[in-house]
């Protein structure tokens, strides 16, 4: 059944933002945003910057039971703070290099985050060895490792599953590898090669991979996306693209429909509270939608968005709605020294 999407609310950010989360009463946010990290008042529009990393800050997580967030960022650190106060409570180095991209259990014990540069191994540019664990799982409490666990780098994305028993992460090369989380144990995990665009025009090299990730509702397969296969990485024109695998037997069950994709990079995905469906989310490239709800038995498409800029991160609050963040283009010409606001925020009603 189709889903009206209607936007009831917007507002603009200093600097695009690449990853959020909502506090306890879900009024407020916590925006991992180019130049720091942002509180967010959702109604009001009120914001404020209330620290940062050493570089861009890619992620952000809430623990409830701790009244706690902690951001991740590009110089590899984690960063506790107090959601009461936003006192900077604990930091750690976790990685050499960037986090690409960090995930909370469901049962608020567990921090993964996940690293890796891609350098040339061999003379067909096949991705080099890991310099360090490209994915850390740590307690979520006192930021002790818990498990260095191996990858091919780079590793872009990780989910935790619903019962918090299995972790899984995705790379470059469209490698995904699910490990039991009390063990370190790899249990699973596939390939698929419809992600990743070797350059024939312009650029030599692999770019591309699994974006972001999600576990069905019973935890027995994964949902995944990124962008479809192009001659050209550079341009971004490869299609609109989420696959659906069981991951215990390496098999793909379903796919974007390819009548109802376009192109460009998606980078997230969520479940409906309903768990009858999920949104994936990214940039547009050439198509009517950049954000679209898909019905999670059939894989039909049944409400899109088409927001005019990036979405990085789609997140429901707990009144169902949903609310999407992101940034549109590259800051203007500065005013007086100050650039135009280019971090997006925006607030959608699903209706049947």
């Amino acid at each position: 059944m189709q889903k009206t999407i209607t936007r009831i609310h917007d507002f603009k950010l200093p600097t695009a933002i690449l990853g959020a989360c909502l506090l306890q009463d879900h009024r407020e946010l916590i925006a991992a945003c180019l130049d720091g990290i942002y509180r967010v008042e959702l109604d009001t529009k009120k914001h404020q910057r209330i620290g940062g990393h050493d570089s861009y800050v890619s992620s952000a997580v809430y623990i409830p039971e701790q009244q706690t967030f902690i951001t991740a960022g590009y110089d590899g650190k984690l960063k506790w703070f107090s959601a009461q106060d936003n006192s900077l409570l604990r930091e750690e180095k976790v990685h050499a290099f960037w986090s690409w991209d960090m995930a909370l259990s469901a049962d608020q014990r567990w921090l993964a985050s996940v690293t890796g540069q891609y350098l040339a191994g061999d003379y067909k540019y096949s991705p080099a060895q890991e310099t360090e664990a490209s994915v850390k799982i740590l307690d979520a409490t006192d930021g002790k490792l818990v498990h260095a666990l191996r990858h091919v780098p780079s590793v872009q994305s990780v989910a935790f599953s619903h019962n918090s028993q299995w972790i899984a992460a995705g790379n470059l090369m469209g490698e995904v590898r699910v490990w039991d989380v009390a063990s370190g144990e790899q249990v699973g995990g596939f390939e698929s090669k419809d992600f990743t665009s070797w350059g024939i025009i312009k650029s030599h090299c692999y770019l591309g991979g699994i974006f972001a990730m999600e576990f069905s509702p019973d935890d027995s397969e994964l949902i995944v996306c990124g962008m479809g296969d192009m001659r050209d990485p550079m341009a971004g024109n490869g299609k609109q693209l989420w696959q659906r695998w069981n991951w215990k037997e390496s098999k793909l069950v379903a796919q974007t429909n390819e009548k109802q994709a376009g192109e460009g990079l998606m980078e997230s995905l969520v479940l409906h509270p309903a768990r009858d469906s999920f949104l994936m989310g990214g940039r547009l490239r050439g198509g009517d939608w950049n954000a679209a709800l898909f019905d999670l038995s059939s894989g039909e498409r049944i409400g899109t968005i088409k927001s005019g800029y990036r979405i990085t991160q789609m997140l429901f609050d707990n009144q169902g709605r949903l609310v999407v963040v992101g940034g549109q283009g590259q800051p203007g010409k500065s005013n007086e020294g100050k650039f135009p606001d280019f971090g997006r925020v925006e607030v959608y009603e699903l209706k049947t």
